[in-house]
């Protein structure tokens, strides 16, 4: 059971990403619904799932490779409105550095698709000097991979959840 429940009030989400990179560019997944931004691969962690496990079962998943945690990076705490469904969104999300250069995913090019079940997924090389122009969520990645921090790292981005409430009126 993912660790994501919905009340009236609004939805929690307890996710992990990755934070994958090959010269200077980073692996994210264009979201298949409207209006198609990016996130990095990752997904809800599990009851009873540690952040370590759920995001090598997710890149085993999404990406059909085995990957190596380098080491975590940031906590981010995120109050947002849900682009797609308009709700109030706290997500916590535990954001790791990851290797897969052992693998064959190097060499796929800069745009590919894998599908996991249902779902496919195209992901992209977004080149560092690129990420200020595109829809990259969370935002904070967008500054902050230019210099990823050796320790864990507490954010909080409290100030996207206006939108939800520009809907409600």
């Amino acid at each position: 059971m993912d660790i994501s429940f919905k009340t009236e009030n609004g939805r929690f989400n307890y996710r992990v990403c990755a934070i994958i990179i090959n010269d200077n560019k980073l692996l994210a997944i264009r979201d298949e619904r409207p209006p198609h931004f990016y996130v990095p691969p990752g997904g809800r962690v599990k009851l009873y799932e540690t952040a370590e496990e759920a995001i090598l079962r997710e890149i085993e998943e999404e990406l059909k490779v085995k990957a190596k945690i380098i080491r975590p990076l940031w906590v981010n705490q995120n109050f947002f409105c849900d682009d797609v469904t308009g709700v109030h969104t706290h997500e916590l999300g535990f954001y790791f550095l990851v290797n897969i250069s052992h693998t064959d995913i190097m060499n796929m090019g800069d745009r590919f698709t894998l599908t996991e079940g249902n779902h496919k997924h195209d992901f992209e090389w977004l080149p560092f000097e690129r990420l200020k122009d595109e829809q990259l969520y969370p935002v904070f990645i967008k500054e902050k991979i230019f210099d990823l921090p050796e320790t864990v790292t507490l954010l909080t981005n409290k100030n996207q959840t206006q939108k939800c409430e520009e809907n409600i009126k």
